[in-house]
C-alpha cells in the first residue's frame, strides 16, 4: 500500500476482539465502521479469549465486515493466522516475532510493529515496517504489560530527525486527547477501549474521527 494511502487509512485505526467488546464483536464492529473508522486490527488477547476455531470463525466473520466497507484487515501478532485468512496485514510488538521473518512470510501485505524507542523505530524500519506503533501515549489499562507511559515525546523525536515512516499513536487515547497526537507529528490513532466499551461505538468513532481531521 503507498505511503500516502496508508496515513489516510491510519486516521483511525479501531483495535478489538472478543474480550474487549460489551456486545457482539460483529456488532461493534459494523457501529465503528458507520462511525467512520479507517481501519482495523482484530487482536484476541487476555483472559477468557478464544482460541482455535473460535478464534478463526471470528476472524473470518470480521475480515469479511471489513471487506465489504473497504475497510483493511489487520491481525495482531497471530502470522499463521494471516497468512491462512490471507489479511490485509499484520502488526507485531517488540515481544512478538522477528518483524524481518515477518516481513518474509506475508511478502506486501501491510506490516506495523509496536515501537518504544528511536533504536526499536530504526530497526523496524531496516526489517520492513510499512508502519509504526508509537505508544503507549496515555496511560492504558487495556494491556496489562505495556511499557511506560511516553506521551509524544517519541513521536515528535522520530520527525525532528526528518523520519518520515506513517506513525499511530495508541494508549489511553481518546476524542479528548487524540488531537496532540497529530500535532506531534502522528498519522492518525489507534483505540481499543473508547470505541469497544461505549454504549455507542459509532458515536465514539465519530467524535475521535473529528478530533484528529
Amino acid at each position: 500500500m503507498e505511503s500516502s494511502i496508508l496515513r489516510h487509512k491510519l486516521n483511525l485505526y479501531f483495535i478489538m476482539g472478543s474480550t474487549n467488546c460489551l456486545k457482539g464483536s460483529e456488532d461493534v464492529l459494523l457501529e465503528a465502521i458507520k462511525g467512520g473508522i479507517t481501519m482495523f486490527q482484530y487482536r484476541e488477547k487476555g483472559k477468557n479469549a478464544l482460541t482455535g476455531i473460535d478464534k478463526l470463525k471470528l476472524a473470518r466473520s470480521l475480515q469479511k465486515i471489513c471487506a465489504l466497507h473497504q475497510v483493511p484487515f489487520i491481525v495482531n501478532d497471530d502470522i499463521d493466522l494471516a497468512v491462512e485468512l490471507d489479511a490485509d496485514g499484520v502488526h507485531i510488538g517488540q515481544d512478538d516475532a522477528d518483524a524481518g521473518e515477518v516481513r518474509e512470510r506475508i511478502g506486501n501485505k501491510i506490516l506495523g510493529v509496536s515501537a518504544h524507542t528511536m533504536a526499536e523505530v530504526k530497526k523496524a524500519m531496516k526489517d520492513g515496517a510499512d508502519y509504526i506503533g508509537a505508544g503507549p501515549i496515555y496511560p492504558t489499562v487495556t494491556k496489562e504489560d505495556a511499557e511506560p507511559v511516553k506521551g509524544t515525546l517519541l513521536i515528535e523525536a522520530v520527525r525532528k530527525a526528518g523520519i518520515t515512516i506513517p506513525i499511530v499513536g495508541i494508549g489511553g487515547i481518546t476524542s479528548a486527547n487524540a488531537r496532540a497526537v497529530i500535532e506531534a507529528g502522528g498519522d492518525g490513532v489507534s483505540v481499543i477501549s473508547a470505541i469497544s466499551l461505549s454504549g455507542d461505538p459509532c458515536g465514539a468513532a465519530e467524535e475521535l474521527l473529528r478530533s484528529v481531521q
